[in-house]
């Protein structure tokens, strides 16, 4: 099933792209059109959250907090887009590596693409 893309948008005036989609432009602050972005890119930079965030908003799960990934996916437009990287090794984590974003509600989450590269 072909995955669709992230809601981001763009400006027509100094062509700067942004994920998630607004209305103006942050660098010109002109008015944008709704574009489809990839879903996979590469990993462009990466950390470790080693501590429990604070709660509330977080609600930590039933079976306690446990270290998480989050970095930024760099899409082939140029957008980086922050996610938790849902990676079974924390130690599997590199630069470079293609993900596939996954929208959710809050922060998209990133997952490996298998047999890539």
């Amino acid at each position: 099933m072909a995955q669709a893309g992230l809601r981001g948008s763009r400006c027509g005036e100094c062509a700067v792209t942004v994920y998630p989609a607004d209305d103006a432009c942050p660098r010109c602050g002109r008015a944008t059109s709704e574009v489809t972005l990839s879903s996979a890119g590469e990993l462009w930079t990466w950390t470790v959250q080693r501590f429990a965030p604070k709660s509330p908003p977080y609600a930590p799960p039933p079976e306690g907090f446990r270290p998480f990934a989050v970095g930024y996916v760099e899409l082939p437009e140029g957008v980086r887009v922050a996610a938790v990287l849902d990676v079974g090794d924390l130690d599997s984590i590199r630069i470079g590596m293609p993900l596939r974003i996954e929208p959710a509600t809050g922060v998209p989450r990133a997952v490996p693409i298998e047999g890539a590269r």
